[in-house]
């Protein structure tokens, strides 16, 4: 299991965990989309967008391996800003290759993809 070495370990102020410290002996816990509703405590959106944030300082727009990252905090971002960017690809893995859906996430976090050129914005 890769570890992304300075990607914060978790929200800064909270117990909200963005990485894990190591490897699960039965597996990786598989990734799943869950549902986001709008009552959803402030809290628990703060923790997406932070994570989010995170994710796009630390990757940008580059498949990624799954390695160390929570896969609690990366189910509430799958299927929508955090795609497959592998086919096949295992839920399972922790060396599975994942990406950012840029479109999206301009869509669901405005705020976190500030630097883009113009010709990919479009």
């Amino acid at each position: 299991m890769i570890k992304h070495r300075g990607f914060p370990g978790r929200m800064p102020s909270s117990d909200f965990q963005f990485t894990i410290r190591r490897a699960n002996k039965k597996g990786a816990t598989p990734l799943k989309a869950r549902e986001r509703y709008a009552d959803r405590k402030a809290v628990d959106r703060r923790a997406d967008l932070a994570f989010m944030t995170a994710l796009w300082e630390y990757f940008g727009d580059e498949p990624f391996e799954r390695g160390n990252l929570d896969a609690g905090r990366l189910s509430w971002l799958f299927g929508r800003e955090v795609i497959p960017a592998e086919d096949p690809f295992d839920p399972e893995s922790y060396e599975a290759l994942l990406r950012i859906d840029v479109p999206k996430v301009m869509v669901s976090f405005p705020d976190v993809i500030t630097d883009l050129p113009e010709d990919e914005s479009a």
